[in-house]
């Protein structure tokens, strides 16, 4: 059982009082009700269910497990601690989220050992995506709205001019079951970040089934090493209004039964909604990405987009569902840049339309969008400029296709000086386990494999940064030896069968 903290010493030494006074016969008066500040945390209780249960003060949530109750703000200059170690379950009827707001901290420094858990509050087997809000943290790094109010939160919100903000420490976390709707078509994502600054430390992190994107930057500075996206429900990675961080060691892995209405990505990035090269630009730059598409999953998928009927994992709230497109879509004035990756089974390898009006493919020719050292395999098509063609056609709208010439995503893939590579086959890339559903994934490449013993794959400006670790292999994982399998311990591939 949790040891009673500040607030519930409060609650007793009021209780003590009320007992004293009854007993001397000398005044009977009951104080004022205790406040929300002093009833923060019951014995297994975050929240009470209400839906703007504020921290106020710094707190410790110490290790144990406890239930997550409606939307928990961690305010402004409230720090709260928890444990690793610790099991927290989302309350489904209460749509329960925690949320960071601007100048609040959350520090949640798991190990492998004793990683930290946010889950379903339902039981084993009966697990869906959407049984509780997921984790929101709002910074005060710049977006290209300067101030927004962040999607999925009614009321925070994100944005400033402190690029090197501290939301605090989120490590060795698994966020499952996440997202549910605020409204119809307005999910949480798994993990939503807002305007979050580098000084926020991110890495190994699992989201797993949430009922949007599994994690989504709007604007800000974060970087991250050691990101899971398993089984989500639409894109892998977003990025979106100029998020520029950095991102280093991530696997992205599809359920061939499960992809949105909107039609799913691993990589989905925007500058912003109306395609506008408003700054700052969205800039993210990402290495050592492994990305699993449905037929990389099922082989049962193979020339289709559509081999979905969410089975066990169909929620009843709204959300609809939809096609598998493409590995990586950057569209409306994104500059993402991608580097020592691999991607495998999807319908579409590559997309970079000019969404809205936008310029993205004109980025890409001068060298502010890079794409270098991919390797593709088993792709129904290399490319296509218009979002749900499925056409390797050039289009240089988004919108009117040249049947007669070949998709600017496929040429400017396939132009020398990005060393990138396709494969006909998923087999071709040499992993331990390049198909099978499996509760215990190793995407690690066995020896011969043409994603390993490289060199100069750091030689660009972009990647030269000493953040990047300098490595020899393409793809997230350096071998399939367990010493080099970074998701040892800590994470868990079938969290829905897991007593918790």
């Amino acid at each position: 059982m949790m040891k009673r903290i500040k607030g519930l010493t409060i609650m007793f030494m009021a209780a003590t009082v009320i007992t004293t006074a009854i007993s001397c016969e000398k005044n009977t008066t009951v104080p004022p009700p205790v406040s929300t500040e002093q009833i923060i945390f019951n014995t297994n209780e975050i929240g009470n269910g209400v839906q703007e249960f504020e921290i106020k003060e710094n707190h410790t949530i110490k290790k144990g497990t406890y239930v997550l109750k409606g939307w928990v703000y961690v305010t402004t200059g409230a720090t709260l601690t928890i444990e690793a170690g610790t099991i927290i379950k989302g309350d489904k009827d209460t749509k329960a989220a925690l949320i960071v707001e601007r100048g609040g901290k959350v520090i949640a420094q798991g190990t492998a050992d004793l990683p930290i858990v946010f889950t379903s509050n339902q039981a084993a087997g009966s697990r869906k995506p959407g049984d509780w809000g997921g984790i929101i943290i709002c910074g005060k790094a710049k977006n290209n709205k300067t101030e927004m109010l962040i999607e999925g939160g009614p009321r925070s919100m994100h944005g400033g001019s402190d690029d090197a903000d501290n939301s605090g420490v989120f490590s060795y976390m698994r966020i499952e079951f996440a997202g549910y709707p605020l409204k119809t078509d307005q999910e949480i994502n798994g993990l939503t970040l807002g305007s979050v600054g580098s000084g926020t430390k991110l890495d190994h992190i699992q989201v797993s089934y949430t009922n949007d994107d599994s994690f989504e930057w709007f604007g800000g500075t974060v970087n991250a090493k050691y990101l899971i996206a398993y089984h989500g429900w639409d894109d892998e990675f977003d990025s979106d209004n100029g998020f520029s961080g950095k991102v280093q060691f991530c696997l992205g892995i599809r359920n061939p039964k499960i992809a949105d209405n909107s039609k799913t990505n691993g990589f989905e990035s925007d500058n912003e909604s109306s395609g506008s090269a408003i700054l700052p630009i969205t800039k993210p730059v990402f290495s050592n990405v492994t990305f699993v598409g449905p037929m990389g999953q099922d082989p049962a998928f193979l020339n289709t987009t559509s081999y979905i009927d969410g089975g066990i994992y169909a929620p009843v709230n709204g959300s609809k569902l939809g096609q598998f497109q493409s590995a990586m879509q950057i569209r409306r004035s994104s500059n993402l840049s991608c580097y020592n990756s691999v991607a495998m089974g999807f319908p579409v390898g590559l997309m970079i339309c000019n969404d809205k009006g936008s310029l993205t493919q004109s980025a890409a020719d001068a060298g502010s969008l890079n794409l270098k050292n991919i390797y593709l395999a088993g792709v129904t098509i290399l490319g296509c400029d218009k979002d749900g063609a499925f056409l390797d056609q050039l289009s240089k709208d988004a919108t009117t296709l040249d049947p007669n010439t070949e998709s600017f995503s496929s040429s400017f893939f396939k132009k020398a000086s990005n060393n990138n590579v396709r494969l006909n086959s998923i087999q071709e890339l040499g992993l331990a386990q390049p198909n099978p559903l499996l509760a215990t994934p190793n995407y690690g490449p066995t020896a011969g494999s043409p994603l390993v013993g490289k060199s100069n794959l750091f030689t660009d400006p972009l990647v030269a940064d000493s953040f990047f670790d300098k490595v020899t292999f393409v793809g997230a994982f350096k071998s399939d030896a367990a010493i080099d399998n970074w998701m040892l311990k800590w994470t868990n591939f079938n969290p829905q069968n897991t007593t918790y």
